[in-house]
């Protein structure tokens, strides 16, 4: 190497060293920045000061990158302390769940609009599904509360951020020309923003209603 070549060399910029880690980093920043209709592979490259073909060799897809970025949220939820009755231990994982949710804008869009069979995922899903097993359900009882749990947390977790974004439910303007009494009866339970209690008399339902298989 020549002296002129050694010099350019040390003056250049230093080139971002990515491996898939640093790619969903990237993603994940861009979504807490600009939100989950702004998460692009161009965006996550723009940010990385790289082409578009150099995030791709990480992340295949959009689809890919938001499985990816999906499996990063969820691996923040705590499998620790866990409750020893299973009942405790399937409400307590829930509630870490949201949490991790709403710890990340969009949090719950982006896990909700994927399918992860990936590693922090099966790693949730496992420690709750041997919680309800623990419990003596059946292994389909398991595997449908599994789901009724996590549905519930994702919907209700989407919305609550999904507000965030906006000013106000519509509910009541669209009831308001008469039509619907019993709607119009409950509309400001229905529209009642007391996120936490909402989740957590929906969970109580799930986990009364659950009974070992004899």
């Amino acid at each position: 190497m020549t002296k002129k070549q050694a010099q350019e060399s040390a003056e250049a910029p230093a080139r971002v060293r990515l491996d898939p880690d640093t790619v969903v980093r990237a993603a994940l920043d861009l979504l807490q920045e600009k939100g989950a209709e702004a998460v692009s592979v161009r965006g996550t490259a723009d940010r990385l000061g790289v082409r578009m073909n150099t995030v791709l060799w990480h992340a295949k897809t959009k689809a890919r990158l938001l499985e990816l970025m999906a499996d990063a949220i969820v691996a923040g939820v705590s499998l620790d302390g866990l409750p020893d009755d299973w009942r405790e231990r399937v409400g307590e994982l829930a509630r870490r769940y949201r949490s991790t949710l709403l710890a990340h804008r969009d949090g719950a869009a982006i896990v909700a609009g994927t399918y992860a069979a990936e590693p922090a995922t099966l790693r949730f899903a496992d420690a709750m599904i041997e919680s309800l097993l623990h419990g003596g359900l059946s292994d389909r009882d398991a595997a449908w509360a599994f789901w009724s749990v996590l549905y519930l947390t994702l919907g209700l977790t989407q919305e609550q951020q999904a507000l965030q974004d906006t000013a106000d439910h519509t509910l009541a303007p669209a009831l308001a020309p008469g039509g619907y009494p019993s709607l119009s009866r409950v509309a400001a339970h229905l529209e009642d923003v007391s996120f936490d209690q909402r989740f957590a008399f929906g969970i109580s339902l799930i986990l009364q209603s659950l009974r070992p298989t004899p």
